[in-house]
């Protein structure tokens, strides 16, 4: 079933990216004109924040999209796959910034730092702008929240090259713009490590972080009539969506209730860990149990009908 896009939303996210290209266009022009790496540097950074906010309004759109025979899940892993590249691409971006700022330090080079400080007041307000837009929305919910502070952290970058072009602009003292752009490379290396590390623990099947596993079976075992529970499994479909798998043992007398008894868990789950997909196995008290976490083994693939190796 398709989910229902909030309009209101989506259009505050397209005029979010829309200021940030203009931010972006902005930057990169006027970093070649006035010779600026830190206005370079801050526009590979609103880069990064620019794939963030197009990557959560994707986040909001492939909701809507159905499932089918091939993608029982949808399409909601592609935003991790996006993730990836993306982050894997702006790694590669700090890492140039980071090489052309130390050659910058043995040899200064002359900054235009009255039209940078121009373009860094405008990059400036665009950010602003873009957060206003957000800020309604991000206290409710978590996807655009991690959009809403993606913005506010570039236009922190933004007011560092404002003040690095005030003290340029009075000092002539051009080796701060190899300083500000190493800062603003170490700033991108550390976000694009974040979103690498994030999209591939996600991809390797990961638990989910900050989410205790003991913690969910133990609030699994309170539910009244589960006796125990085994093969318990919590991984990530994409950012906003945990799934769990999980045999539970019900209690003597409750074999007539397992309606009610699933009901509950489903709602646990919901509210305590925002679980949202769940495949809840109900057993027998008498059956036999396994380990917490069940190894898995490779094992070849045999025939659907017929029984012979593929």
């Amino acid at each position: 079933m398709s989910v229902s896009i909030d309009s209101r939303l989506t259009a505050r996210f397209k005029i979010a990216i829309a200021l940030t290209a203009v931010t972006l266009v902005a930057e990169v022009v006027g970093g070649l004109w006035t010779n600026s790496l830190a206005l370079l540097s801050d526009a590979a950074h609103v880069f990064l924040d620019l794939f963030a906010l197009v990557l959560s309004l994707a986040a909001v759109q492939l909701a809507s999209l159905p499932t089918s025979e091939r993608h029982t899940f949808g399409f909601h892993r592609s935003e991790v796959f996006a993730s990836f590249i993306n982050g894997l691409t702006v790694f590669l971006m700090g890492l140039g910034i980071l090489y052309e700022a130390w050659g910058r330090f043995g040899e200064p080079q002359p900054v235009k730092s009255g039209p940078m400080l121009v373009i860094a007041v405008i990059g400036l307000v665009m950010n602003l702008l873009a957060a206003k837009t957000l800020h309604s929305h991000s206290h409710h919910d978590l996807n655009v929240r991690s959009a809403f502070l993606h913005v506010l952290g570039d236009a922190a970058a933004s007011v560092g090259v404002i003040i690095g072009g005030i003290i340029m602009y009075y000092t002539g003292w051009f080796v701060l713009d190899a300083l500000l752009s190493a800062a603003i490379g170490l700033l991108i290396l550390t976000g694009a490590g974040r979103i690498l590390r994030e999209s591939v623990h996600i991809l390797m099947e990961g638990s989910p972080r900050g989410l205790d596993i003991k913690q969910v079976a133990e609030v699994i075992r309170g539910v009244e009539g589960v006796r125990d529970l085994h093969h318990l499994n919590i991984w990530s479909v994409c950012s906003h969506i945990t799934a769990l798998s999980v045999h539970v043992e019900v209690e003597p007398g409750f074999e007539g209730q397992r309606s009610q008894l699933l009901h509950q868990l489903e709602h646990r789950l919901e509210h305590d860990f925002h679980i949202t997909h769940t495949t809840i196995q109900l057993e027998c008290s008498d059956c036999n149990g396994g380990p917490l976490i069940k190894p898995l083994q490779h094992q070849e693939r045999q025939a659907a009908c017929c029984g012979h190796e593929r």
